[in-house]
């Protein structure tokens, strides 16, 4: 549900932040002030594409951000949530997306940045918008096979098919990697031994490629190495004025300097530490220098030894493998005795497979008849009573089909994870039409009128509604084209559903902003030579006038009392 949205430099909106509350939201206003905008700003942050033309004049940047709550039993955002290690702190979310003039932006939820089409996929399992052809989950066939599935009560029975269907995928890709002739088996099975053998025998320890490497390096380079080194001892260690004989008569002089002033003890500490730091060092250049020496015999050897090394790496390491090079050589071994084993035990498990397999074709296609019947039976009852919903609607005329269409393959039934059927919402919305797909409806209200119809229809089945993600929808343009007593059942449905979820509705009807729960008005104003929009929520009064307003064009005493009439009527309805 949407607790908060706040909107920066979006097209004439400067500053808003509002909050609003479970139920029915209408948004109403004045043709012209900008009721559009806070759904194109709401359609931004779910997704939508945008322009730097959004950004206010003036402004570097448009920003929008909402909080939204969860529901514990949402699984799908828990989800998705989880598999992107992103925290549901307190069942809230926060989301923030903005756009720059150089038409770069960012995208946030929960201060972790993801892509855009990462948003458009999160916010769709939270939010629809109906009415301006973008986010609607409608306009997508593959929902209306959940759609259908949620009608009819047969989830649980189609997540059962789903997971017999992997199951006897899974085991379809076994046998058949089980049934490769013997000759391709036993080449396979040489080849793997081999490389165990080898890899074996190559004793390699993590790391032994950097070390070779620079030893390497160092016995190429030994003399210009012994070079830095006696330079190093000349003015470190061994001569008259090296630093350390230095160091020792500063030391020296700072002791019986010291002596005689107090004052100077704090230096002679912190210079006695550095001799003596400088003593160490001298130990441990002297230890190196000692142990110094040049060996052709062992630089032919560890570039061997190096050489076989990479060999192996390039033999058996693939190049996007992340894992370090000997790590990766030697995981090839263990994954090769693991195959080794499979390929081994092969002949014994074969008919076994073969024998589950026969099982779960016919599971699958027990399964799939079951699923059939009962989606056609749901989809005859379903197309009824949303044609009879679209009649009260304004669509007297429309007639919706769900149509359940078996899968074919050449001439053969087709079996995917939910079943063996496409589903396809189609609709004719005037007489003498042929039905044809919801994306071919050329109306914006139209279409928000069957996404009204089919929400309505499920909620003959409030449990079943309410395992559905989506947790708040939006209509915009769902009066078009309408008024009188179509009117007044869109807002009777609106209404329905507010009790259930989270419903925004952009209108210019007072016969359905009398119906809600909360009542949100935007105005376009003047200030300092500049036109802004804004928005809020209405108290009693001021809703009293915006309902008289929406009546006959102003609050004039007639529209006022129209305006009580309305609000009593529905008062008492709800109460």
């Amino acid at each position: 549900m949407l607790e908060e949205l706040s909107i920066r430099n979006y097209a004439l909106i400067d500053s808003v932040t509002l909050s609003f509350r479970p139920g029915f939201n209408v948004l109403s206003g004045e043709t012209g002030a900008g009721k559009s905008i806070i759904v194109g700003s709401l359609g931004f942050l779910l997704g939508g594409k945008a322009e730097i033309d959004v950004i206010r004049t003036g402004c570097d940047e448009a920003s929008v951000s909402a909080v939204i709550s969860v529901k514990k039993n949402n699984t799908d955002v828990i989800a998705w949530l989880k598999g992107r290690d992103i925290e549901c702190e307190e069942e809230t979310i926060i989301v923030r997306r903005n756009i720059k003039t150089s038409g770069r932006g960012s995208v946030f939820i929960q201060n972790v940045p993801v892509t855009r089409n990462d948003l458009s996929e999160f916010m769709s399992l939270l939010f629809d918008i109906h009415g301006q052809h973008n986010h609607e989950s409608l306009l997508k066939k593959e929902n209306h096979r959940k759609l259908l599935d949620r009608f009819a009560g047969i989830e649980d029975e189609v997540r059962s098919f789903s997971s017999t269907f992997l199951d006897l995928t899974e085991k379809r890709k076994t046998l058949e990697s089980m049934l490769k002739s013997d000759r391709e088996r036993e080449e396979r099975l040489d080849f793997l031994s081999y490389a165990i053998d080898e890899i074996t025998k190559a004793n390699i320890h993590a790391g032994e490629m950097r070390e070779l490497e620079n030893e390497s390096q160092r016995l190429v380079s030994f003399e210009k190495l012994a070079g830095f080194i006696h330079t190093a001892a000349e003015n470190f260690t061994d001569g008259e004025s090296s630093v350390l004989n230095l160091a020792r008569r500063i030391k020296n002089a700072l002791d019986n300097a010291s002596s005689l002033d107090s004052v100077l003890g704090d230096i002679n500490r912190r210079f006695e530490n550095l001799f003596y730091e400088a003593e160490d060092i001298a130990s441990d250049f002297r230890s190196y220098r000692a142990s110094l020496f040049f060996d052709p015999k062992r630089l032919e050897e560890v570039n061997e030894r190096l050489s076989f090394l990479q060999k192996l790496k390039k033999k058996y390491v693939k190049s996007a493998d992340s894992q370090g090079d000997e790590e990766a050589i030697l995981s090839y071994k263990i994954k090769s005795e693991a195959e080794i084993g499979a390929l081994n035990a092969a002949e014994e498990n074969r008919d076994k497979l073969k024998t589950q397999i026969s099982s779960l074709e016919k599971d699958i296609v027990q399964k799939a008849q079951s699923l059939r019947q009962k989606r056609s039976e749901a989809a005859e009852i379903l197309g009824k009573l949303i044609s009879g919903i679209l009649k009260n609607l304004g669509m007297p005329n429309a007639r919706f089909k769900t149509d359940v269409i078996p899968k074919q393959q050449s001439g053969q039934t087709s079996y995917g994870p939910w079943g063996a059927d496409d589903i396809e919402f189609l609709i004719s919305a005037n007489t003498g039409e042929p039905l044809k797909d919801l994306a071919k409806i050329a109306s914006g209200g139209e279409l928000s009128r069957v996404m009204l119809a089919i929400k309505t229809a499920l909620l003959s089945s409030p449990d079943q509604y309410d395992a559905e993600g989506v947790e708040t929808l939006v209509f915009d343009e769902i009066d078009t084209g309408i008024g009188g007593e179509v009117a007044v059942s869109v807002a009777e449905y609106l209404s329905q559903i507010g009790k259930l979820l989270q419903i925004f509705c952009v209108t210019h009807l007072a016969s359905i902003a009398v119906r809600a729960d909360n009542h949100f008005k935007v105005e376009k104003k003047t200030e300092g030579g500049r036109t802004y929009t804004g928005i809020g929520p209405l108290n009693t009064e001021g809703r009293r006038k915006e309902i008289a307003r929406m009546l006959s064009g102003d609050a004039t005493g007639a529209a006022l009392a129209h305006a009580d009439d309305l609000i009593m009527k529905y008062r008492k309805r709800s109460g």
